[in-house]
């Protein structure tokens, strides 16, 4: 098939699901809904792209993007989970957290930036955190990007080459091919120690971008149904691409090594 019709048909799925990501914060609104959806993943994963084709035609009054920087050192004295607490979603909005407090299992256990003692209490802590965030009525959804590591060499390159991507470029870049090992090992206690039945991990196999924007949307929109129900039924997210976690997996081949 050529490049084309291949772009025309992934435009016109996209628009078909964006449609019914309207739909569905409508009724978030109506509900009075508290919607909070967390992106992680490794660097280079496509959390922007993933994010940018959620929000795209939402309502911006409705819809909030939240990516917190290099926390201060007012910051650093706080509760750890402090920091995020402001940015939690009020009744009608959904909120996209480009990054969140899993900062702290990730790139903050790689690089150092925090010791054992905290790691090991935040891993402690997360699922009752998380616990009550469903009790305060949040509805909590967690993707995480998963990328091989050929193809995140390949992004970093392009970004390298690009000048209208530069502002992606982090010192956090150089190390993240040299600590890959190191950054599986975070994941996969991660994932292991923080998925729970009220706030279960979703795996996105992100090699593929496009493929991997379009089944995530299946999901979400598969998880968060509205209350009407629809007259026909939607395509299901294909679950080789999304799926539940299971620490089966972290010796089946289904996340990057």
């Amino acid at each position: 098939m050529s490049p084309a019709p291949k772009k025309a048909r992934y435009e016109r799925e996209l628009r078909a699901l964006q449609i019914e990501l309207v739909k569905l914060q409508r009724d978030v609104i109506a509900r009075e809904r508290k919607v909070l959806v967390i992106v992680e993943g490794r660097d280079a994963a496509g959390k922007d792209g993933l994010i940018r084709t959620f929000t795209e035609h939402l309502s911006p009054r409705e819809t909030r993007v939240v990516a917190l920087g290099k926390p201060t050192d007012r910051e650093k004295s706080l509760w750890y989970f402090q920091r995020w607490v402001p940015h939690l979603p009020a009744a009608g909005e959904i909120v996209f957290f480009n990054r969140s407090w899993y900062n702290r299992a990730g790139v903050e256990r790689v690089m150092g930036f925090c010791d054992a003692e905290e790691l090991s209490e935040f891993l402690e802590d997360v699922p009752r955190f998380e616990r009550m965030l469903q009790r305060a009525e949040i509805e909590l959804v967690k993707y995480y990007l998963d990328v091989s590591r050929g193809e995140q060499a390949e992004r970093f390159d392009e970004r390298r080459g690009d000048p209208l991507k530069a502002w992606k470029i982090s010192p956090i870049d150089a190390t993240a091919q040299k600590h890959w090992k190191d950054y599986s090992k975070a994941r996969d206690e991660m994932l292991t120690r923080t998925s729970s039945p009220h706030a279960p991990w979703t795996i996105v196999r992100a090699d593929k971008k496009k493929r991997a924007r379009l089944e995530t949307l299946r999901d979400l929109l598969e998880r968060l149904p509205p209350k009407e129900k629809r007259k026909k039924s939607r395509p299901r997210p294909n679950r080789r691409v999304v799926f539940r976690f299971d620490p089966s997996m972290l010796k089946d081949g289904r996340l990057a090594p």
